[in-house]
């Protein structure tokens, strides 16, 4: 018996028939989230600089998220897109869909849930998708075009 002034803490026995918390698994990756992964991972993989992912669940009808990445030169924005396009299609989404690639300054991959722009840096803050969709743009691309002359003069693009 315990002793005077001090209670013994006793747990209630669970009902009959009713759960017991236990852990539970690991939620399975998304499509989305699958598919979001292997693109940021390719582009990564290829040097791709200031990588913004942009939410569009709730903004757009025409995907779910937005990937927007810079390279330096023309050359590797295309290399980029076509080891995007060529991972996506070897790990099975087959609906990928390359615009741009032939320019230089701007690539689009349509991969159905995730559209990717890839731009040239200068590019990129000139059109600023980043603030029609409502991110930040990435400080070295907000410096740029900060440094730009009120007129523009500081962007060009090339056309």
């Amino acid at each position: 018996m315990p002793a005077a002034g001090k209670a013994k803490s006793v747990k209630p026995a669970p009902k009959r028939g009713a759960r017991t918390k236990a852990a539970r698994p690991a939620a399975k990756p998304s499509h989305v989230d699958r598919l979001l992964a292997l693109i940021t991972t390719s582009l990564e993989d290829d040097k791709a600089e200031d990588l913004v992912v942009i939410d569009l669940a709730d903004k757009a009808s025409f995907a779910d998220r937005m990937v927007i990445a810079s390279g330096k030169v023309a050359r590797q924005l295309a290399a980029m897109a076509e080891h995007l396009a060529r991972k996506l299609k070897e790990a099975g989404f087959r609906h990928v869909r390359m615009e741009g690639e032939r320019s230089g300054d701007w690539v689009l991959v349509d991969a159905g849930d995730v559209v990717v722009h890839l731009f040239r840096p200068e590019i990129r803050a000139h059109y600023n998708l980043e603030k029609m969709w409502g991110a930040a743009l990435p400080d070295s691309l907000a410096d740029s075009l900060a440094e730009a002359e009120p007129g523009g003069e500081g962007l060009r693009v090339a056309g």
